[in-house]
């Protein structure tokens, strides 16, 4: 699988990265199907298949239950892996709060760190509420992620963003942004053109609409859906957090296929 540049963060990330949200958490997520978090056998299965197929990439958070815990345990450290996790969103009892100050901002690297049992995290986004330009404007996680950067901790920075202004701030400010980019959701397109002028890095979240582009689910179908991404210059990678091998296995094709990578 072809690797991509992340802007001119010096990292490359295959165009496929995997997101971990299914192995820690299966409370208040928004998939078409139900599923059964899976143990640490089919876990390590699923990641060593992924390294296999040509994934270097990870996506992981602290709002994904015990997510990073188990990639520090299970992630073999021998591979070079680019690991992505966040700040700002804590989920507990079964819902979602947000804190987006310094403080906490420090503490959750800090605790991702620990838990990922890593000297250094790859790429640390900020998880919006929705309230971008709020968050921007009148917090300090930003300004905080920045300070771990210059101080060795983190190696880039952005911010999963949710709306049009606040990803064109975060791509001309900062490293790299996660932007929405699907059939049924185009608002994102003028960040990613943007990024794409100023080398900053995109990494498109939903680009499955979180696996209801499925035909299966009464999507228009993965090679659609993919196709549509990729189409998209700028898009440095997509995330899709499925734990099916068949499914991963089959993402991986398709994308080959389509973006004319290797096997």
């Amino acid at each position: 699988m072809e690797l991509r540049a992340l802007g001119s963060t010096g990292i490359n990330v295959s165009l496929l990265g995997l997101g971990t949200v299914k192995l820690g958490r299966d409370q208040q997520v928004k998939y078409p199907t139900g599923f059964k978090i899976p143990d640490d056998a089919a876990v390590s299965s699923l990641l060593s298949l992924a390294w296999d197929l040509g994934i270097n990439f990870i996506d992981t958070a602290p709002a994904y239950g015990n997510s990073e815990e188990r990639l520090g345990l299970l992630l073999p450290k021998d591979r070079d892996w680019v690991v992505m996790t966040k700040v700002g969103e804590i989920f507990e009892n079964g819902e979602s709060r947000f804190d987006f100050s310094a403080q906490h901002t420090r503490m959750s690297v800090q605790r991702s760190l620990q838990r990922l049992q890593r000297e250094t995290i790859d790429i640390v986004m900020v998880h919006s509420d929705g309230n971008d330009m709020h968050i921007i404007q009148n917090e300090g996680a930003l300004a905080e992620l920045d300070k771990l950067k210059q101080e060795g901790l983190i190696r880039s920075y952005g911010m999963s963003t949710k709306t049009t202004k606040g990803g064109m701030w975060i791509v001309e400010n900062t490293d790299l942004v996660m932007a929405t980019c699907n059939q049924s959701d185009d608002h994102d397109l003028p960040v990613i053109a943007r990024a794409h002028e100023l080398n900053k890095g995109v990494v498109v979240k939903k680009g499955l609409l979180s696996g209801h582009a499925d035909k299966s689910a009464g999507g228009a179908g993965v090679e659609q859906a993919f196709n549509y991404v990729f189409s998209h210059a700028g898009v440095s990678s997509m995330i899709v957090g499925t734990i099916n091998p068949k499914h991963l296995e089959d993402n991986v094709h398709i994308v080959n296929r389509i973006t004319g990578s290797g096997s």
